[in-house]
């Protein structure tokens, strides 16, 4: 099947109110388990961003790893994981970021992305912005040009695109 053969929100679950009532959840984990509509999820991805002469992918733990590593190995590039704080084995750098009910902190290997390195940030889902915006952050400690975002999922309704204020931002679904 081609990719122009799939319609990717076939492959989504919805699990309503989860994690607590009043939320659709989106489950990408019906879209991984199936190895011809995420190789050409990824494919879709890797297609829109081909251009942006991308030197490295980083992508927050979890799930942006299960979409910035394949993405990294189709475009022949490498991947810096993004961890929660005290995750990481080597030397890092950390940025908080606010959660629903107080903060949180991610890090990045001090030596993961090099000055001038153009870097797209991957992840499975734009939400609020507030994890990409975060990554953003680190990036750019380390004198990193992020040139784009990329995400499987984005949920529209929850104005994360705003936070990433001149990031070239593709999803490869909406929901608006």
């Amino acid at each position: 099947m081609s990719n122009t053969e799939y319609n990717f929100k076939d492959y989504i679950r919805v699990i309503h109110d989860f994690p607590q009532p009043g939320i659709r959840f989106k489950d990408i984990t019906t879209l991984l388990k199936d190895g011809g509509a995420y190789r050409a999820a990824i494919e879709e991805i890797r297609k829109a961003v081909a251009d942006m002469k991308i030197d490295i992918i980083a992508g927050p733990e979890a799930r942006g790893f299960v979409v910035g590593a394949p993405l990294a190995l189709a475009l022949g590039v490498g991947f810096a994981p993004i961890r929660k704080s005290g995750k990481l084995p080597g030397e890092t750098i950390t940025a908080s970021y606010d959660l629903e009910y107080g903060k949180d902190q991610l890090a990045m290997h001090k030596d993961s992305i090099q000055p001038g390195q153009r870097v797209l940030i991957a992840d499975d889902l734009l939400a609020t912005g507030g994890t990409i915006a975060t990554s953003i952050n680190l990036v750019r400690q380390l004198g990193g040009e992020v040139v784009g975002a990329a995400f499987l999922i984005e949920l529209a309704y929850l104005t994360g695109r705003e936070k990433l204020e001149g990031i070239d931002v593709f999803s490869l679904m909406t929901y608006s």
